[in-house]
């Protein structure tokens, strides 16, 4: 596929789940085995160049018409783990969140009422004949949500600033959704295994019921932890800042801590120091409102 762009694209994070190939029924399995040794294999950023193309031309289309045959890919203990793009499904998916987001003058401008229910109708057909189609993929724009957090800790936290050097030969560094990219481009990620993510989860959930009872922020975190349970338990979860490094500050970047920040506040929750969890809940709300600001900035 001819390279769309070179422009970097700043707004996106992503909650992935990398799945060991063994996962991965025939003929599927054989296909990225193949395509893990690749060398050219495509990044984050070009997925998301590609999706914004197709939005210019007229008609734009909303989903690509074939399903992604892309993937990330890493190797974790001599394991190779493969994170499927799933374009099309998750496609289909956003356009389902789009009303939410936008007021319907503007999204019936940007994608027409006749495109949406024919995209709509298309999806529904698909699903009927895919009923446990999932994605292994999750996209916030402008902010990584808050209960994200809940399933990493702080010292999975990976801040690489990047540089010129090329870290083809360094997979302890080297991210590999960044492959292709121009240089070293920044990243700030937390990846976990799969067990560690469901047993935060659970210990979240536990806290945050009791001291919440039915509060948004649980009904958000059971929504991943049923998700989660849809994938092998040897799997791999990335918390990954995606675009968002290019947004803010190095400075910014090296003090943001959200994660400890998030444990903190649970762990406050827990022992019943609600000062000390108002605290971490401030610092969270201030970094990251001021992050979700940029969206309105020219």
């Amino acid at each position: 596929m001819p390279k769309v762009s070179s422009v970097t694209v700043p707004y996106a994070s992503y909650l992935r789940v990398y799945e060991p190939l063994a996962a991965f029924p025939e003929p599927e399995r054989a296909h990225w085995e193949r395509y893990a040794r690749r060398r050219d294999r495509p990044s984050y950023q070009d997925e998301l160049r590609r999706s914004l193309a197709d939005l210019v031309p007229t008609p734009p289309v909303p989903v690509p018409v074939h399903e992604s045959g892309d993937a990330f890919v890493v190797e974790v203990d001599g394991v190779l783990c493969v994170c499927p793009w799933r374009t099309r499904l998750r496609g289909w998916q956003a356009l389902g969140t789009l009303a939410e987001q936008l007021p319907t003058p503007v999204l019936d401008a940007v994608l027409p009422p006749v495109l949406r229910r024919q995209t709509a109708a298309d999806y529904e057909r698909w699903l009927a004949r895919n009923p446990d189609a999932r994605p292994w993929i999750r996209t916030s724009t402008w902010q990584v949500p808050l209960h994200w957090f809940v399933l990493v800790s702080e010292q999975e936290r990976d801040h690489d600033k990047g540089d010129k050097a090329d870290k083809g030969d360094r997979p302890d560094k080297a991210d590999e959704a960044d492959k292709g990219e121009p240089g070293a481009a920044p990243v700030l990620r937390y990846r976990t295994p799969m067990v560690e993510a469901r047993r935060r989860v659970a210990r979240g959930l536990k806290t945050l019921r009791e001291a919440l009872d039915e509060a948004p922020v649980v009904e958000r975190l059971v929504d991943v932890g049923r998700w989660l349970e849809e994938f092998h338990p040897r799997s791999l979860v990335e918390l990954d800042y995606g675009g968002l490094v290019h947004a803010v500050s190095e400075e910014e970047l090296e003090e943001d801590h959200s994660a400890a920040d998030v444990a903190e506040g649970i762990e406050a929750l827990r022992t019943g120091d609600d000062e000390g969890a108002g605290e971490a809940y401030a610092r969270l709300v201030e970094r990251w409102r001021a992050v979700r600001d940029l969206q309105f900035a020219n």
